[in-house]
């Protein structure tokens, strides 16, 4: 079982010697001249006749990939080392590259927008474009939504030191904050974001209230700096939405996402229709721990066996035998990402807090990164991220357009791979208390997307309608925080984290906005497919990889349709997959009687 995987990644096989890589350097330098090349097509097609819209695509297509590969590595330099000052330079560097492409695209797209129905209609059947038609008319039809090209092409070129350098700046603030624990024989050590973030799940309750009075102290006193950063952001965004005479603040999410408000909706709906179930979980959980009321370190406390420390070469080895037992394809695949150092997982100092999974498409590999402390939650974080990976990695010989999938159908692929996982741990499982850890930790993954992330959502729709009168102070930010918080968790937690907002960096991401509600899509997204495929065994594994193949070139509607016959829109599908859960809790609360 023990093969030695190694826990820091490899980023040298794709350029060379970090954040100083000469062949990084030559890369953007490439990616430059083509931007400009492709800006030179642009202009000598003036006519608006797209004669040169096919060879136009194919740079496109060039410079998407090189560009993606530069943003992953400046983004995995970053979060290895967040004191890594040459990484920041190169990612300022990388973003104007993406403001000067962004600038060409609007001339692009302004093109596309240009031609008549039937030139368009001429245009598509052409054999080189047919693969990338969906993404065409998509950019065609949101340009028709925006300002006029000049005008989109400035306000990319502003965002670089202003939008997105606001947000590099909460990066910085993440790496100044610091972190002290002191253990039970007095020895004080200073931890990171990642780190102390690991404490606040603990099994034991006094280090976990310590570690959360800690978190809490840190935070609120960068909330000042947090707060400005975030109000210049949402000043941003809505102004640039004033300016497009878009009165949504979800529509540039839900369009990012390619899902319509009656979707989201529907998935709220039936969410709030059902929480009564995990209201009982979280009466029972605050009984088991002999608490009136959850607090909120207490709600992810870990129960039963899951306190186990897992080493991480048997989680790899217990994460790649699920995988097995479902696909061989991704187990094969996830091994050898373990393997060939595709995953950066050491608990370390220096590391920012959190995981995620970034893909290298023109290198057709991916990285993960994580900080593995050995818990049975670190588990599922690793399974989550190889779903990402598995995603992408049947997606590369894709044409680079349709490579662009969405992060509600990218959470599908993640969520999905968890639940195999956790799924088949609990079957498997002869010992009751590993059973209730186990069941206990699937509970907790719903708390989290229906719960958790509907906090979120709530905070930042009330928090961009106060933002539009004006400028949000810490004390009404943590108001908000706080009222969202006990909203969704349905008045059952104690204490909760007021400052959440300061210390999560999904807020302050300024390619996505509204980084929450893709998540509770993809968990119950995933839970319908993943009750399709046991009902058709082992040929569903096909099924499964056309349905991620077409994740970048179908709205999510037009792919529940083809690819499981659901109408998004109408709460059945969302009540039934809703209601998996409270199977769980019945169990959970029947293995938990005195």
């Amino acid at each position: 079982m023990d093969k030695g995987y190694p826990q820091s990644w490899d980023l040298d096989v794709l350029y060379e010697g970090g954040s100083g890589s000469a062949a990084f350097q030559e890369e953007l330098a490439g990616i430059e001249d083509d931007i400009v090349r492709l800006d030179g097509l642009l202009q000598a097609d003036s006519s608006s006749s797209g004669t040169n819209i096919i060879e136009m695509t194919e740079l496109l297509q060039s410079v998407i990939i090189r560009l993606r590969e530069s943003e992953s590595f400046v983004s995995c330099l970053l979060a290895q080392d967040i004191k890594d000052t040459a990484a920041n330079v190169r990612g300022d560097r990388v973003k104007t590259l993406g403001a000067k492409l962004l600038g060409v695209l609007t001339r692009f797209d302004n093109l596309l927008r240009g031609l008549s129905d039937s030139e368009w209609s001429v245009l598509l059947e052409n054999e080189k474009l047919v693969e990338v038609a969906f993404n065409l008319a998509e950019r065609r039809e949101l340009a028709k939504q925006k300002m006029a090209p000049e005008l989109e092409a400035l306000a990319g070129d502003l965002a670089v030191d202003g939008y997105h350098g606001w947000g590099d700046y909460y990066n910085m603030i993440v790496s100044r904050a610091k972190f002290t624990d002191t253990d039970k024989d007095g020895k004080t050590t200073v931890l990171s974001a990642g780190q102390m973030h690991n404490r606040l799940s603990d099994a034991n309750r006094d280090v976990r209230k310590a570690a959360f009075a800690e978190w809490e102290r840190e935070w609120s006193e960068q909330a000042d700096l947090c707060a400005e950063t975030l109000n210049r952001i949402s000043g941003f965004r809505l102004k640039l939405y004033e300016k497009r005479s878009w009165s949504s603040v979800l529509q540039e999410p839900l369009q990012i996402n390619r899902m319509s408000e009656a979707t989201l909706q529907a998935m709220w709906d039936a969410i709030e229709e059902s929480k009564h179930v995990l209201v009982t979980y979280l009466d029972r959980k605050a009984k088991l721990l002999g608490v009136d009321k959850l607090d909120w370190h207490d709600v992810e406390a870990p129960i039963g066996s899951a306190t186990r420390t897992i080493p991480y070469d048997e989680a790899a080895a217990f994460i790649i035998e699920q995988f097995r037992s479902f696909s061989p394809e991704l187990a094969d695949f996830s091994e050898m990402a373990f393997q060939d150092g595709w995953i950066e997982a050491e608990d370390r100092p220096g590391k920012r807090p959190g995981g995620f999974c970034t893909a290298f498409p023109k290198s057709g590999q991916t990285r993960i990164f994580m900080t593995y402390s050995g818990s049975a939650s670190n588990i599922s974080t690793l399974a989550h991220e190889l779903g990402h990976a598995y995603h992408q990695h049947v997606m590369n010989d894709l044409p680079a357009l349709s490579q662009e999938y969405a992060m509600n159908v990218a959470e599908t692929a993640s969520t999905f791979a968890e639940l195999i996982v956790s799924d088949r741990a609990f079957k498997a499982a002869t010992e009751p208390e590993e059973k209730l850890g186990l069941l206990e930790d699937k509970i907790q993954r719903s708390v989290a997307f229906f719960m958790n992330i509907h906090a979120r959502f709530l905070f930042e729709t009330r928090f961009y309608a106060r933002r539009s009168e004006g400028l949000v102070s810490v004390e009404e930010l943590n108001a908000m925080m706080e009222e969202a918080q006990r909203e969704a968790y349905c008045g059952k937690l104690g204490e909760v984290h007021p400052h959440f907002w300061a210390s999560k960096l999904h807020f302050y991401l300024t390619d996505v906005p509204f980084y929450n509600f893709p998540y509770t899509f993809g968990y119950l997204f995933s839970a319908g497919i993943y009750a399709k495929s046991l009902k058709e065994g082992p040929d569903f594994k096909e099924k499964y990889v056309a349905l991620l193949r077409d994740t970048g070139r179908m709205t999510v509607e037009q792919l529940a349709a083809m690819h499981l016959g659901v109408d998004l829109e109408q709460k059945e599908f969302w009540r039934d997959a809703v209601a998996l859960t409270a199977s769980d809790v019945e169990q959970f609360i029947a293995m938990t009687n005195e």
